[in-house]
């Protein structure tokens, strides 16, 4: 007979790692899962992990009892290994869980919760709108009008947290949608506004005034004015400067906006006797000094308009400068996560230590 034995240390280590390879990758599945659901109040406390991968490498390299083999002549005979190589394995396991948990519970994670109370600082804004016939002009596609009015919906569109309201002016002035939160209406009136509809004329003065009338009793801390038109005062009881004065007097800023290429325009002349209008190229006037003017005595800004695309970045460019204003108040209030994990550290020590000296004590 003869026999052989092994120091049999490969096996042992290799089950050793394992064991701690899994109880690390329990704590660091835990670890990114509260990570993205929760923020730590005391992070620093990770820096004691150290001292956990410290201890879990010390247990992989820690001396083991190697199992023996023994063979035999007549037949292979293989003595089972000693039960303390591997029972040890699954307590050590479980301290490793325990103390990463415990790790855990110093770094605090805590939830947040938080209540925006928002208060509007809300912008009053009137359209007064140009109807004259000169508007049905083309050098805008497909006339001047309609393409103030498209622009005018997209821009109503932009702005649902304010009141807005549309006045007409042509020879006369009057108002065609009231102060509304409802943009549908609004947009509603833009679609139906048309020429013809009072005396013929251009009165900026008057269009002016009304917008003003609409904003007069407003309690909005911000009130805005967008006049626009294609051509010079000529109708109307009230001229323009005097209508600007009103509107600074009651801090209104007023933006003007002047539609109409540069040069010539193929515009209406004259009616024929079923309504429509007979075209022909005419200079493009618009009283630019006044419109200037204006602007300048009320704190607002004049705009030339000679395209439909160029229409449609004044309207970006007033809706940058009146950006809506939100008063936010926010309350956050923290929550404390940590208990369960400190339960489930409890938990992992209890069964380390009713494993380790209750049902392993009497082990060989």
């Amino acid at each position: 007979m003869g026999k052989w034995t092994d120091s049999g240390q490969t096996g042992p280590r290799l089950k050793q790692a394992a064991t701690q390879g899994m109880a690390w990758l329990m704590l660091l599945s835990l670890f990114f899962l509260l990570d993205g659901r929760f923020e730590w109040a005391k992070p620093s406390a990770f820096w004691w992990g150290i001292a956990i991968v410290a201890w879990s490498l010390w247990r992989v390299s820690a001396p083991m009892v190697a199992p023996k083999f023994r063979i035999n002549l007549h037949h292979l005979e293989l003595s089972p290994p000693k039960r303390d190589q591997w029972i040890p394995l699954f307590p050590d396991g479980l301290r490793t869980l325990a103390l990463g948990l415990i790790l855990l519970v110093m770094a605090r994670p805590q939830s947040s919760s938080s209540i925006e109370n928002m208060t509007r600082e809300g912008i009053d804004i009137v359209m007064a709108m140009d109807a004259s016939a000169s508007m049905l002009s083309k050098d805008f596609r497909p006339n001047r009008l309609e393409a103030a009015k498209a622009v005018a919906n997209e821009f109503v569109e932009d702005r649902p947290f304010d009141r807005v309201g549309v006045v007409v002016y042509e020879g006369e002035s009057f108002t065609q949608v009231p102060l509304t939160t409802d943009h549908r209406v609004v947009q509603d009136g833009l679609n139906a506004l048309e020429t013809g509809r009072v005396e013929g004329g251009t009165a900026i003065g008057m269009g002016l005034a009304t917008a003003v009338n609409r904003l007069r009793n407003s309690d909005a801390k911000s009130k805005v004015v967008i006049l626009i038109t294609d051509g010079e005062n000529n109708a109307g009881q009230i001229e323009p400067q005097d209508a600007a004065q009103l509107a600074r007097l009651e801090s209104i800023r007023v933006y003007t906006v002047g539609v109409g290429t540069i040069g010539r325009a193929k515009s209406p002349v004259r009616k024929r006797p079923d309504g429509s209008y007979i075209y022909d190229w005419v200079e493009v006037n618009i009283d630019e000094p006044t419109l200037k003017a204006i602007a300048e005595e009320t704190g607002g800004r004049y705009f030339r308009a000679t395209s439909g695309e160029k229409l449609k970045e004044i309207y970006t460019e007033i809706d940058e400068l009146e950006k809506t204003r939100f008063n936010v108040f926010r309350y956050n209030k923290r929550t404390e996560e940590f208990p369960f994990i400190g339960w489930l550290a409890l938990i992992c020590l209890a069964t380390e230590a009713t494993l380790r000296h209750v049902f392993f004590r009497n082990l060989p």
